[in-house]
């Protein structure tokens, strides 16, 4: 099942996707900028129930070409959530440099689990 949760993009908008992949598993796809304008939006998304009720979470960060504190602050709390729940999340690592220097720079690399490629059934 999948869920276009936004419209055409302008220039540098974030848009998102949601898939179910299992009974307790959904992966987020975003591509755009993820700064402190569209944070906001994916909070709201991640509040939704068929996301909160997924204790595992695979976030989507390859077409992610730029991410602040703020996008950075969402994934921490998303984290932080499943982690209490005894859930997970892993990120697929953004394919742009200058997006990944930003999880280098403040060590979130090595806080989170970051793959290459999404896990064979759960891309959107």
């Amino acid at each position: 099942m999948t869920d276009d949760d936004r419209h055409a993009p302008t220039q540098g908008q974030l848009t998102f996707t949601v898939a179910s992949t299992g009974p307790d598993s959904a992966a987020l796809t975003l591509a755009g900028r993820f700064d402190a304008v569209e944070a906001v939006a994916v909070r709201e998304r991640l509040a939704q129930p068929d996301l909160t009720d997924a204790r595992h979470l695979v976030i989507d960060l390859r077409a992610v070409a730029f991410i602040d504190s703020a996008g950075l602050a969402a994934l921490a709390r998303a984290r932080r959530d499943r982690t209490l729940t005894g859930g997970s999340v892993t990120l697929v690592r953004p394919a742009s440099e200058d997006a990944m220097r930003v999880f280098r720079l403040t060590q979130f690399d090595e806080i989170f689990t970051m793959i290459d490629s999404p896990p064979a059934g759960t891309t959107s």
